[in-house]
């Protein structure tokens, strides 16, 4: 079949599936694009010819920029449970660079996406041609080199044949539940256009099965053996219970052995609200509950989880003397961390596997007591922060009060989207998720920018349910672009951006850490020449009205009520736009409940930076080495 290169990778990828349980779903569902001069001629134009519709088509998707596309394929392949992506094309240059940051979200949150970036000519008829970087030292380089270190797999297409073995390798990686992520596919713009006689074999239907791996009989002893020696154990479950849909197994394992269950952010929902195992987020944006038991446990169960710095409060939280670790993870590299049992397999395999060995264990009744009591306790704290009273309703929202209504809004049918700022603390803290895939904050690589268009990928793949992307003013400011893409797709996802003139979790860091909120404000400048003055005059409601989307300012507690109802019943992209009130100490949220390592200065003028740097020294005085 002569076809060109483009035109071959499209049909290709349009004839792959994925099948995990029984299930079987496109793999590449569609491709997301901006054209230039690097990929208009060749995956433009196969795109165009192969269609939108039909059993070999490819549906294609407008975006505005390559960041974001890549932003919108993570969520689409999230909330399809890594089991169907998306593919993004960019041209060469700084269409292609501009993937890095969404290339490194997507590797270090083990989700699938293909890039496809344009690339220089591989022929080298013109020496440099536009966009093209020169290395003088190595003449084989291109920009496109700078997402090898962000990119699970990497290949360039020098040669038409050379398709058939790296397109087949991707395949691979995208399905597979440990090693994917990125996966890049350079593509020299001459070679896309570039016609060959393939073999039919190459386009027939294949279906790459998702693994699920049973744990070795050794090692699930030895995690037996380690829970019955236990007197406080405890589960810390993290996102690869998502991923493999384990969540069911992970509710029938803590019935079975009373184990508590704390919650990384990836894994906030893995257990719905109100199961009685459930004790919330821990580390430094957990709750109470979870903390204290971290630090009193004798034994934790790391399930499906990367074990990161803001889970174990930058190694300070776990203290009892003899603490141990198992690692149920897919990954052998996480399974190890912290010198743990490892248990390598599937978390729903794993999980059945540990639950069947265990049978007729049970934790001490006395500990699930305390632990279900201190529960109600924190629930207690979340009530207060999420208070409304009649004094506040003709005052703006606190941030917390702004989730407190939401809460009281949506049901299990929602998604709620987030990645940075200080709403992902206030949500892992407070946020009381209905569903396994209501939670969606994306924190393993916290990229401001990430929420609108990740909310557009959630959409589209989960058509009919209310999407909310939750922005403070500063991520908006990064990223509003694929508003437009809403838009023009007709995607009502609910766009809440809460403005509160500037950076407000890192302003709060800054104060904590010696630096006096330097430069994290939306202020002109005062006489000292920091930004201290007035807030700007920026007006974000008007800029997503500008943008085509329907907008709600909210200016007080009882209007964001009424607002947010009415874009939940929204059928159209719809903001609503409301000023925060600064909490006070009623009404905002907990504060931390441990430990985040930020290096603070060891010498310094400043009375407020000398004296964080006494807490530092405090706080890192604690920190251990588990062996």
């Amino acid at each position: 079949m002569r076809l060109t290169v483009a035109q071959a990778l499209v049909r290709f990828l349009a004839a792959q599936y994925t099948e995990r349980d029984g299930r079987r779903r496109r793999l590449v569902a569609a491709t997301w694009g901006i054209f230039g001069h690097g990929n208009v001629a060749g995956i433009g134009q196969a795109l165009l010819e192969t269609g939108r519709d039909g059993p070999g088509a490819m549906p294609f998707l407008q975006g505005r920029n390559e960041q974001a596309m890549v932003h919108a394929a993570v969520g689409y392949a999230r909330q399809s449970g890594r089991l169907s992506a998306h593919a993004v094309t960019t041209s060469i240059g700084p269409g292609a660079t501009n993937l890095v940051t969404g290339a490194a979200l997507a590797t270090v949150n083990r989700i699938p996406v293909l890039l496809l970036p344009g690339d220089t000519f591989a022929t080298r008829p013109a020496d440099p041609v536009l966009q093209q970087l020169e290395v003088p030292y190595a003449g084989d380089l291109s920009v496109n080199d700078a997402l090898r270190p962000v990119s699970r797999h990497f290949d360039r297409i020098t040669r038409p044949e050379a398709l058939v073995p790296a397109a087949l390798q991707a395949m691979r990686v995208l399905t597979d539940p440990v090693q994917t992520g990125a996966v890049t596919l350079a593509l020299p713009q001459d070679v896309q256009a570039e016609a060959y006689d393939w073999p039919e074999e190459f386009f027939a239907e294949r279906v790459w099965g998702v693994r699920r791996p049973r744990p070795d009989r050794a090692e699930l002893a030895a995690a037996a053996d380690a829970v019955r020696g236990s007197a406080r154990p405890l589960i810390v479950a993290g996102g690869g219970i998502r991923h493999s849909g384990a969540e069911a197994s992970l509710a029938a394992f803590a019935e079975a052995t009373g184990i508590p269950v704390a919650v990384t952010q990836a894994g906030k929902g893995v257990l719905p609200y109100g199961h009685p195992a459930d004790v919330g987020g821990i580390g430094h944006t957990g709750t109470a509950t979870a903390d204290a038991l971290a630090r009193e446990a004798d034994l934790v169960i790391a399930a499906g989880t990367r074990l990161t710095d803001f889970t174990t409060a930058s190694a300070t939280l776990f203290r009892h003397p003899a603490v141990r670790f198992v690692g149920l993870n897919l990954d052998p590299y996480d399974a190890h961390k912290l010198a743990a049992r490892p248990l390598v397999a599937d978390a729903r395999e794993g999980l059945d596997a540990l639950r069947e060995a265990l049978a007729g264990h049970r934790a001490d009744p006395a500990y699930e007591t305390a632990y279900r009591q201190e529960w109600r306790h924190w629930e207690a704290r979340v009530d207060r922060a999420y208070a409304v009273s009649g004094a506040d309703e003709d005052l703006p929202p606190t941030q917390t009060q702004v989730l407190g209504l939401l809460d009281a809004l949506v049901d299990g049918s929602d998604v709620l989207v987030n990645a940075a700022g200080s709403l992902p603390g206030d949500l892992h803290k407070l946020w009381r998720a209905r569903s396994a895939d209501q939670y969606h904050v994306e924190y393993g690589y916290s990229c401001m920018g990430y929420e609108i268009p990740a909310a557009i990928g959630v959409a589209l793949a989960d058509p009919g349910r209310p999407v909310w992307a939750l922005v403070g003013d500063g991520t908006y400011l990064m990223n509003p672009t694929e508003i437009v893409t809403a838009v023009q797709e007709g995607v009502p996802i609910k766009v809440v951006v809460l403005d509160n003139h500037g950076y407000a979790s890192i302003g709060g860091l800054s104060g904590a850490v010696g630096a006096e909120g330097f430069a994290t404000g939306y202020r002109f400048r005062a006489p000292d020449g920091t930004y201290t003055g007035d807030p700007l005059p920026v007006d974000l409601a008007a800029n997503a009205a500008s943008l085509g989307m329907a907008v709600i300012r909210a200016r007080t507690t009882r209007d964001l009520r009424e607002a947010l109802a009415a874009a939940r019943a929204a059928t159209v992209p719809t903001c609503v736009y409301v000023q925060t009130r600064t909490p006070d100490t009623v009404s905002g949220p907990p504060p931390a409940q441990a430990w985040w390592d930020v290096p603070v200065a060891e010498t310094a003028t400043r009375k407020a930076a000398a004296e964080a740097r006494e807490e530092y020294d405090r706080q890192a005085a604690q920190r251990r080495r588990h062996l």
